[in-house]
């Protein structure tokens, strides 16, 4: 109920005012249990694909979400429980691997749509980067459930990482067809299975999404950004110690020349 009036008050002006253009909604199923792995280009993506299908799909977000403390909290809580997203507690690594494999094979066994990004968190430069094998993979083979690419379109034009005011454009969606992973039935634990069927899904993510694709993950590649930007700033102020040191040394000078004569 909370979700169909959270769609209604959210879904209905998101769609009026962006538009959204989408291609491929006849390969969501109309009843039954699928995966929805779609590239992460911005927060609005979680917005936007609910907001065009009929169907309820669940994404699992960061715990801080459901916890902060006060009024603010108790409503930021409230939305993404109607929004139909979960809490995972990603503290420790293994600890939220484990929580967002339980929370999407839930998902499933009750028939619906479960909604994951393969990066593990949103691209810093617009590129697709290596999905993580932990959740997508062991979800789909431990469930059987078909999984689902989609391919978020211009979403992160639309709202930039740390931009609060979206620009007004129209984002794309591009959903593909099912991927069948039977063949690995039983080998829900064998690393290199995860890895083939994570990367099988990336691939038809990244044809659906024309994007360049990276293969490192998304966090080591936030962290070689951050870490270039820091050296960059670095740079400047030792650039900027020199000029001042410089300018100071030919004031020197000149003072020289003037008291000499």
């Amino acid at each position: 109920m909370i979700y169909g009036a959270m769609k209604f008050s959210i879904g209905g002006p998101l769609k009026l005012a962006f538009r959204p253009w989408v291609e491929g909604l006849e390969n969501i199923p109309a009843e039954g249990p699928a995966i929805l792995a779609s590239n992460h280009l911005s927060f609005s993506d979680s917005f936007f694909l609910p907001a065009v299908l009929d169907r309820k799909v669940t994404f699992i977000a960061k715990a801080e979400y459901f916890t902060t403390p006060g009024v603010k909290g108790r409503m930021t809580a409230a939305f993404f429980k109607g929004v139909g997203q979960l809490p995972v507690d990603r503290s420790g690594a293994r600890g939220a691997g484990e929580a967002a494999v339980k929370s999407g094979i839930d998902v499933i066994e009750r028939g619906e749509l479960f909604g994951i990004y393969p990066e593990g968190t949103r691209s810093p430069d617009g590129r697709l980067y290596r999905g993580k094998p932990g959740g997508l993979a062991r979800v789909a083979l431990a469930t059987g459930a078909p999984v689902i690419p989609v391919a978020m379109i211009d979403t992160e034009k639309i709202q930039p990482p740390g931009k609060v005011m979206p620009k007004l454009m129209r984002p794309g969606i591009r959903i593909g067809k099912p991927l069948d992973f039977s063949r690995y039935n039983g080998m829900e634990h064998d690393r290199f299975v995860l890895r083939a069927v994570t990367d099988e899904v990336m691939y038809e993510i990244m044809k659906l999404s024309g994007q360049e694709y990276v293969d490192i993950y998304a966090t080591a590649a936030k962290r070689q950004i951050a870490d270039a930007a820091k050296a960059e700033k670095q740079a400047l102020k030792e650039a900027e110690q020199v000029q001042k040191e410089a300018a100071k040394a030919a004031e020197a000078e000149t003072e020289e020349g003037r008291a000499g004569t």
